[in-house]
């Protein structure tokens, strides 16, 4: 089997236990993440050309860490998350990370989107929106009001789970 195939089920192994973990502790462990990158540039240095398998995983770390930092950044996401878009792009490079980071957006807008109606705090998550975004775009306005109160923890590694998988199904399609 071509290392590309031991990547790909690494990597599937790697996000399916990130997913069931943040669905029931609402963490991504370190110990995960730190295994699948030692895995993932292991793999990487056995392939046929080495040093260019291990700069695009590199690279893939780099895109996933850049696409996802502002979010932690501005309070709307958890550093594991971080950490495990930037692990998924070690396994995969760059121009796949964007792809798994852009689709991860978009299933964790809709299951965001479907936690807060199903818990009736649409108007909450409105007023926080406003609150990131005025901290991100005017200087001096703070990102979090005193006693602002969250709308909910959400499991973002299922988000990242299911935008790498499709990614995968569709690169063997």
């Amino acid at each position: 089997m071509p290392v590309k195939q031991y990547l790909d089920v690494a990597l599937i192994l790697l996000v399916s236990i990130a997913a069931v973990n943040d669905l029931a502790t609402r963490r991504i462990p370190n110990r995960l993440l730190l295994a699948g990158l030692v895995c993932a540039f292991f793999l990487h240095a056995y392939s046929a050309d080495p040093a260019s398998s291990v700069l695009s995983a590199l690279g893939g770390m780099g895109v996933g860490f850049v696409v996802f930092l502002p979010f932690y950044l501005l309070h709307g996401m958890a550093a594991g998350d971080v950490k495990m878009i930037a692990t998924v792009g070690a396994f995969i490079g760059p121009a796949e990370a964007f792809h798994v980071a852009m689709l991860s957006w978009c299933v964790g807008g809709l299951m965001a989107l479907l936690m807060v109606a199903c818990r009736g705090r649409l108007s909450m998550l409105l007023s926080n929106v406003g609150r990131m975004l005025g901290g991100a775009l005017i200087p001096g306005v703070g990102i979090a009001a005193p006693g602002q109160t969250s709308v909910g923890s959400m499991p973002y590694g299922v988000a990242i789970a299911i935008g790498t998988m499709t990614v995968l199904v569709r690169d063997y399609s």
